[in-house]
């Protein structure tokens, strides 16, 4: 049975997320693995690469065969220099290690309290009307009440 180290697609479409398994070189590509020992995340940046080391030199040393990808992937790791006997390559990219959440959030919840304890201004008010619109408001209800009177039904 010839066996093979490949990649078997996962993710989304647009989103690819690659599992590295160990199968038989007669299995469909997403088919059924013998053993799974790694990821590949291409999408991220850096590229997420994460290999069970231990398994990949086993079955590298019982004979499977990696694809090209994975033998990339193995070169990047260092695995496939170990299994030759070759130097290490230099060591991979590591992505940033991510803010807390939780402790960034209470920063600006603590940093929003410090500006509501500061005075703030006052409310603004209703922009009062000029005098002159108050004298022409002060004037039309007394002239609809003499035709309000003479709609009631008041003949003279």
């Amino acid at each position: 049975m010839a066996v093979k180290i490949r990649l078997l697609r996962m993710g989304k479409i647009r989103n690819p997320q690659y599992r590295i398994v160990v199968a038989d070189s007669r299995t469909k590509r997403d088919g059924r693995a013998i053993e799974f020992v790694g990821i590949y995340q291409p999408k991220h940046d850096p590229s997420v690469i994460e290999v069970v080391s231990d398994r990949i030199q086993y079955w590298l040393s019982v004979g499977a065969q990696p694809s090209e990808a994975v033998q990339r992937i193995l070169e990047k790791t260092g695995d496939w220099q170990k299994f030759k006997g070759e130097p290490a390559p230099p060591p991979l990219l590591v992505a940033p290690e991510r803010a807390d959440r939780k402790a960034a959030y209470e920063a600006e919840a603590q940093a929003a309290a410090g500006v509501a304890e500061t005075p703030t201004k006052a409310p603004k008010k209703k922009a009062e009307k000029p005098a002159a619109e108050k004298k022409a408001d002060a004037e039309k209800p007394a002239e609809t009440a003499e035709p309000a009177a003479a709609n009631s039904g008041e003949q003279a």
